[in-house]
């Protein structure tokens, strides 16, 4: 699960880290208005959205009055903001207010798992800031990397380490190690997979100060957290995707329009393929999971005909114990009670695939012996 920088940096307050002074998340101009109002009359606007570059895509804007505030905040929420990181875009429907600070130096300190050596890793640079990507990119040396054991977890040498490895200068190093322990803290008791503050600023007057703040919680380990979840659907970039986790759905959208539908992770990602290889591109990825009961296959067909683009839809089904009657007959089920108005083809194999397909015979669906055929018979309806 993804956070806003605004919820990010209320985690890590409560660890204890600066962060500047904050107005408030608004989502009208007259909750910007407001908001810059009670922080003086100047306030820094930055769009809540899951991507970097903001600054540069105009997602981050001062406002010098209120009445500016409100007219930059008409401007901006709403609008389709594309990043290098994003450039289909996304949109903006909330804005962090926060107090302007004067940044002489930008740090960046993060922490991410390695899975390959089994620890986590703290990643520190003196070169922080919006291009910290090209830093890692062509100054290697500017980045540093300290693994900490998970069992036996952070200590101040390896804050230390950090701090002094990435050049940190020794005016800054004290506050600097102390985010460090500071963001470990709030990336442990967290479960996060990634926490990150870019830039870690030093103002104008001396201080250290969060920034910008990410984090990336495991959504396995949500049921520890019933704090985070109110955030759990603000997360979600994607509103099909928000809808089909809320049903208990692995959904994911590609953007194409061919709607795949299959049981088991590893057959779906193979029929996205042949859907490619066919001449289509794929509308969404969708596991099923074991089984297809009518009542599963109505919410997921539901979902996929969500996206307006979809031109057709697959379904892609290997009956190991699953009988394969039992999945046409839950089709045919979920199918019969729905408007559907676009071709439909479904590829069954496996236990009792035959008799399967034979209870399709006669109905608006399009059965397929094998996934190629299945694959090309669908891209041909669809683009009819």
């Amino acid at each position: 699960m993804k956070l806003h920088e605004y919820q990010a940096k209320e985690l890590l307050a409560r660890y204890g880290a600066p962060t500047p002074r904050s107005g408030g998340v608004a989502s009208t101009p007259e909750e910007v208005e407001a908001a810059v109002e009670a922080l003086g009359g100047r306030g820094v606007l930055k769009a809540q959205v899951h991507t970097g570059g903001r600054g540069k895509a105009g997602g981050i804007k001062v406002a010098e009055s209120p009445a500016q505030a409100r007219e930059l905040a008409q401007s901006m929420l709403g609008m389709l903001l594309k990043t290098h990181q994003s450039p289909q875009g996304e949109r903006v429907l909330k804005l962090l207010v926060e107090e302007p600070i004067q940044i002489v130096q930008e740090y960046y300190i993060g922490i991410v798992p390695d899975r390959a050596r089994q620890c986590n890793v703290i990643i520190a640079s003196a070169m922080g800031g919006m291009d910290i990507e090209t830093v890692a990119e062509e100054h290697p040396e500017a980045v540093v990397h300290v693994a900490v054991d998970p069992a036996v977890g952070l200590r101040d040498f390896h804050a230390r380490m950090a701090v002094y490895g990435a050049g940190i200068p020794a005016e800054h190093a004290k506050a600097a190690a102390a985010f460090v322990k500071t963001l470990y803290a709030a990336y442990d008791a967290c479960d996060a997979n990634m926490a990150e503050i870019n830039p870690l600023a030093v103002t104008s007057d001396g201080r250290l100060v969060a920034a910008d703040a990410k984090m990336v919680i495991d959504d396995n380990a949500l049921y520890r957290h019933a704090d985070m979840e109110a955030w759990k659907e603000e997360s979600e970039e994607d509103p099909i995707e928000a809808e089909a986790h809320r049903r208990g759905i692995q959904y994911v959208r590609l953007g194409g329009d061919i709607g795949v539908i299959g049981n088991g992770a590893g057959l779906v990602m193979s029929t996205l393929d042949e859907v490619a290889r066919a001449g289509g591109k794929a509308a969404n990825f969708l596991d099923i999971g074991g089984g297809a009961r009518a009542e599963t296959v109505r919410n997921s067909l539901e979902v996929v005909l969500l996206d307006p683009n979809v031109r057709g839809v697959l379904f892609n089904i290997f009956g190991g114990i699953t009988r394969g009657d039992e999945v046409a007959k839950g089709i045919l089920e979920a199918t019969s009670a729905m408007d559907i108005r676009v071709p439909m083809v479904v590829r069954l194999a496996g236990t009792r695939a035959a008799e399967g397909r034979a209870l399709l015979e006669g109905s608006p669906l399009t059965p397929a012996e094998t996934m190629q055929e299945a694959a090309a018979r669908v891209v041909e309806l669809a683009y009819a």
